[in-house]
């Protein structure tokens, strides 16, 4: 239990961190936007105000949740992890249709950029593209210790934000260097229609992902399959399978098993056999809580 709780709240300060790191950048990359004109670093402080939302509740629903008190929530409060996960994702497809309308307003009335402006935003990009990459790599490590939807999010979301701030970067440095040419114009632009791709992606599978387990989606087929073994293996110790039922809980899961066991057999026995394989599927099921109820037809 405290090794769960210290695990929320390193999600906590994790989040916390990430908020500072979203918003650090906005204000720099807004006034090198005014200065350029340039409409990939519009488009890259669009995203950069909309993610700092998505990642602000993401922050407020996990101190919710390292804040929960023992038994207000049965089965944990993983749905919030979900919940947090499609609000990112649905955050990003809002920066899409901004950017769309953005890059498009470009295409059709393109302009050359001011080079003050683009020294600022190189110098800009260069700096997020380190920090979003440290916190790209914190974030996925939090993630492989404590598995959840809300930091699998977090570091998809800043890896993401690092590639991103590349391709301004890489769209600045052209811009300056084939300036002389007329159809520089266009690479601003264009470039901006590589994050609108990123980010449309990206959205839409975090949405995708949630959604199945918002609604109880039961098991992949993969876990099922080490239930059904473990009740193979003890085939002979019960009577007959009722039902089984099974949901994901942000990155818990819980397993009820419906087992009938003979009428004259005694309940030192029954709670022996179910005891057994309680503790064998939760040792092969990671973060999982099983429960067996013994029924009747």
């Amino acid at each position: 239990m405290k090794k769960h709780l210290r695990g929320e709240q390193e999600r906590e300060r994790a989040l916390f961190a990430n908020i500072l790191a979203g918003v650090a950048s906005v204000i720099p990359k807004l006034i090198a936007a005014v200065l350029s004109g340039s409409v990939t670093l519009y488009a890259s402080a669009m995203k950069t105000i909309n993610e700092a939302l998505g990642i602000i509740v993401a922050w407020m629903i996990a101190r919710k949740i390292a804040r929960g008190e023992p038994g207000t929530y049965d089965y944990g409060m993983g749905k919030y992890e979900n919940i947090a996960r499609v609000i990112t994702g649905g955050v990003l497809l809002v920066s899409v249709v901004i950017l769309v309308i953005i890059a498009a307003f470009r295409l059709l009335f393109p302009a050359a950029l001011g080079i003050s402006g683009i020294a600022v935003g190189m110098a800009i990009a260069v700096i997020m593209i380190g920090i979003d990459s440290w916190f790209y790599f914190r974030n996925y490590r939090i993630a492989q210790r404590e598995p959840s939807p809300l930091m699998d999010s977090q570091w998809r979301l800043f890896r993401l934000k690092a590639f991103a701030n590349g391709i301004v970067l890489l769209a600045l440095i052209l811009a300056v260097l084939c300036a002389r040419y007329p159809w520089a114009v266009y690479i601003d632009p264009i470039a901006s229609l590589f994050i609108i791709g990123i980010l449309f992606r990206s959205g839409y599978a975090m949405i995708v992902q949630s959604l199945p387990d918002l609604v109880d989606r039961t098991l992949e087929e993969e876990l099922q399959l080490v239930v059904m073994r473990e009740l193979a293996e003890h085939f002979e110790r019960y009577e007959q399978l009722h039902a089984i039922r099974s949901r994901r809980s942000g990155g818990s899961i819980y397993i009820e098993i419906f087992l009938e066991f003979q009428g004259d057999m005694r309940m030192n026995d029954v709670q022996d056999i179910i005891d057994r394989m309680k503790q064998s599927l939760e040792t092969k099921i990671p973060k999982s809580s099983v429960n067996i109820i013994t029924t009747r037809c």
